[in-house]
Parts: structure tokens; sequence; C-alpha cells
């Protein structure tokens, strides 16, 4: 018998200081360090094991608002809403500002229309217009005559390839220049 395992979902809201770890390094990296500072604390805080970073997700419109204002001047502190699954936690904004909101909204909007045309695709590939005879020898026909005008066209540049090369070998035949190795003039010792 296997015994099936509950999934737990735990879900908590922090407000992160990330002021006093932020301060603690150069401001070329303050940010990279608030982002590290976000995945300690809540691996601090949300038990995760060993409190390994690696099992912290942040949310993409978190890690946008925490960079938002350059790599030298993070937010001091920022409200988060952590959900752990398993052993994995998910982070990701609390109070979404209405610029991200419009973002999401795009986001959505464009996911919903590439799964439409997918979907549209699907339906098109497995039902395959019905065409009657007359017209599917009409375009045999078209092709057959585009084909030969294509071969035409190859045989045309060929030939005034060829016209072109010949003419330029016996311009170069009438037309030989006597190639002198120049060199320097030797330095003869003075004859006394």
């Amino acid at each position: 018998m296997a015994k099936k395992t509950a999934v737990q979902t735990i879900e908590r809201e922090y407000i992160i200081p990330l002021k006093r770890e932020i301060m603690k390094v150069p401001r070329y990296k303050r940010t990279p360090k608030a982002v590290k500072a976000v995945k300690q604390f809540i691996a601090k805080h949300m038990h995760v094991i060993e409190r390994d970073v690696k099992k912290v997700k942040i949310d993409k419109y978190l890690n946008q608002q925490l960079w938002f204002r350059g790599i030298q001047n993070p937010p001091t502190k920022i409200k988060v809403k952590a959900v752990k699954q398993g052993d994995i936690v998910r982070v990701e904004l609390v109070d979404i500002p209405e610029k991200v909101k419009f973002q999401m909204a795009r986001e959505d909007k464009t996911k919903k229309e590439s799964e439409k045309t997918k979907k549209e695709k699907k339906e098109e590939v497995e039902k395959p217009k019905e065409e009657t005879s007359e017209e599917k020898k009409e375009e045999q026909e078209d092709k057959k005559e585009e084909r030969k005008e294509e071969v035409e066209k190859e045989k045309a540049v060929k030939d005034a390839g060829e016209k072109t090369f010949e003419a330029q070998a016996k311009q170069m035949k009438h037309t030989q220049i006597d190639k002198v190795k120049k060199t320097q003039p030797r330095r003869m010792a003075l004859q006394k």
C-alpha cells in the first residue's frame, strides 16, 4: 500500500528590512545583495531545510521591483508574500504598483492569444481543406510553369557568367604585363 502524502502549503506575509544588509557592501553591489538578503530572510523564516537559498524562488515582478532604481539604490524594505509548497518557497510582491499591474495584464493577454493561435493551428492541421480536382490540376500546372521559368533563369545566369569569364580571359591574354621584380639597388663598395 502506497501512502499519499499531502503537500502542505504555508502562506505568510513579511516586511523584509534590507537596509542593514545592503549597507554592508559597496554601492555598486547593493541590489544583488538585496536579492540575496531576501532569499536568506525567507529561507530563515519559512524554515527551509539547511537554509538552502536555491529552494527559494523569487517572482519576476519582485525582482523587477528590487532592480527598479538600479544597482546602487534598492528599496530599504519590501513587503512580500511567501508560499511554501513542499520544499520550495515561492516569493512574490504584495503591494503591486499600478505600472506592474498593467504589465501583468498585458502578459496574460499575450499568453491567452498565443494559446488561441496554437489551438487554431492544430485545428487547421487536423482538418485539411478539400479541393476539387480542377483546382488541383490548375495549381499543378502553375507550379510546373514556375519551375520552367526558374530553370530558364538559372541557365541564362550561367551563360552570362561564362561569357563574361571568356571575355575577361581573352582580354588578359592580349594585355600581358611584364612583371619585373623590383629590388632595391645594391650598394657597392667604392673602388680606389
